[in-house]
Parts: C-alpha cells; sequence; structure tokens
C-alpha cells in the first residue's frame, strides 16, 4: 500500500488543478523593463550601481524600442529607450521623464495556449497578435487595465530555462 504524506497530495493537487485549469504553467520572471530617456546614461547608472556589465545594445525597429539587458541571478533588468518617432515609449516617457518600470515580462510555456484563453476570457490585449521579442521568441502583452495597472509582457519558452544567459 503506497501512502503519501498529506502535505505531498494537496502539493501535487494543486499544482495539477493549476495546469489543467490554465493549460499553461512554469510562468516564471523574465525580466523587468525600465523605460530610460537616454540609454547611454542609464546604462552607465545601471552599471555604476550593479557592478555588471550589459548586454549588447539591440534595436527592436519593429517595436520601436532599443534595449540593453542586466543579468541579475535570478532575472533580468531590461532598459527601454524609444527608437523613432513613433516610438511607444515616448507618450510613457512624457509622463515620467526621469523613466521609471515600464512592464514586466513573465515567461510562459506554452504560449499559444494562454494566448487563446485570454482572447477567450476578453482579457484585454495591447495588441491582438503576437510579435518576436529581444531574445527571439514569441511575446504578447497585457494592457495595463487587465492587471492593476500593470503592463505585463508574456514571452513564450519552450522549457523552463535554469540559467539565464545573454
Amino acid at each position: 500500500m503506497n501512502k503519501s504524506s498529506p502535505d505531498n497530495s494537496s502539493e501535487n493537487s494543486a499544482e495539477n488543478s493549476a495546469e489543467n485549469s490554465s493549460g499553461c504553467h512554469n510562468f516564471r520572471l523574465g525580466h523587468v523593463a525600465i523605460a530610460v530617456p537616454a540609454m547611454k546614461q542609464a546604462i552607465e547608472r545601471w552599471q555604476s550601481v550593479l557592478n555588471l556589465a550589459p548586454s549588447k545594445q539591440q534595436n527592436l525597429p519593429e517595436h520601436g524600442v532599443r534595449v540593453a539587458f542586466f543579468d541579475l541571478e535570478n532575472t533580468r533588468i531590461e532598459l527601454l529607450e524609444p527608437l523613432g518617432e513613433n516610438s511607444p515609449l515616448l507618450s510613457f516617457l512624457a509622463k515620467n521623464p526621469l523613466g521609471a518600470i515600464h512592464h514586466i515580462c513573465i515567461e510562459a510555456q506554452n504560449l499559444d495556449t494562454l494566448h487563446s484563453r485570454l482572447v477567450e476570457q476578453k482579457v484585454q490585449l495591447a495588441s491582438k497578435n503576437k510579435a518576436i521579442g529581444a531574445h527571439g521568441n514569441p511575446v504578447f502583452f497585457l494592457h495595463p487595465k487587465a492587471l492593476d495597472g500593470t503592463m505585463v509582457e508574456f514571452e513564450g519558452v519552450e522549457k523552463k530555462v535554469e540559467k539565464i544567459d545573454g
């Protein structure tokens, strides 16, 4: 007779119900994105405080931003600078001229399932279609009205990543 402790069975039950109800699992904080008015100066400040080297800057014209990352032990800090006169960051920085947290990114397995479920539930998305993000993975954004004023990016990952690499 196989006996399992009540603690194990309740953990397994909660884990299974979370997976079954959403079709997605293994959510993980991918990064915290900070909009900055000037990338060079922001990199210098963050590098000085963290004593870490940033990633190479990357222009993402399809998103209207330039990005750089600082890898931390358990997540990343992403700096975002407007790129071009139609950048969606311009209006955000007009309201936050010193810069501010723009969004958080949650990595998710089964991104298509998650996206479909949220569309079906009529959760307000920032855009209807997925796009390719800075790391070459599909992404989509929830509108801040969907989650208490917080812009959330979901990034699709194939499997749980144990170590963050640039």
